[in-house]
């Protein structure tokens, strides 16, 4: 998880609006980019990090959440965090094997397909926080 208190961290508190997905994902390119990943990589961090956004806005009921980012030499990090409904991670189905899926419901096994390090933590009315890490060549 991401420390508050890190120098490095870039932090944005935004309105659950579904148009801010592209600003989103176009922070997310510009950090990823600077840091040296390249294109594949950098399309998997705008998705996974668009994937768990959107994930607050259709679910939390809430009017803002926060999103930090945090680089190093070789990996970015994003946290997604909302004050929101949450939920009990543990229920999350894996969708392939959940016969009753309807359309929709792939956003955290698309995070943790393309990241490297996923954490969901999360408790019914207390929020959710959806840590993400995507270290440079380590899908290759």
């Amino acid at each position: 998880m991401i420390n508050h208190s890190q120098k490095n961290i870039i932090k944005m508190t935004l309105p659950t609006d579904p148009k801010l997905i592209s600003v989103i994902r176009m922070t997310a390119s510009s950090i990823a980019n600077h840091i040296g990943f390249n294109i594949e990589e950098i399309e998997d961090v705008k998705i996974a990090v668009s994937e768990a956004c959107t994930n607050v806005i259709k679910y939390s009921n809430v009017d803002t959440f926060d999103l930090y980012f945090s680089s190093g030499e070789d990996f970015i990090e994003v946290q997604v965090e909302d004050e929101g409904a949450g939920c009990n991670p543990s229920q999350i189905k894996d969708p392939l094997f959940d016969e009753n899926r309807s359309c929709g419901g792939l956003g955290i096994y698309i995070i943790k397909t393309l990241m490297d390090d996923v954490e969901v933590v999360s408790h019914e009315e207390n929020g959710t926080i959806i840590y993400m890490k995507k270290i440079i060549g380590r899908d290759e």
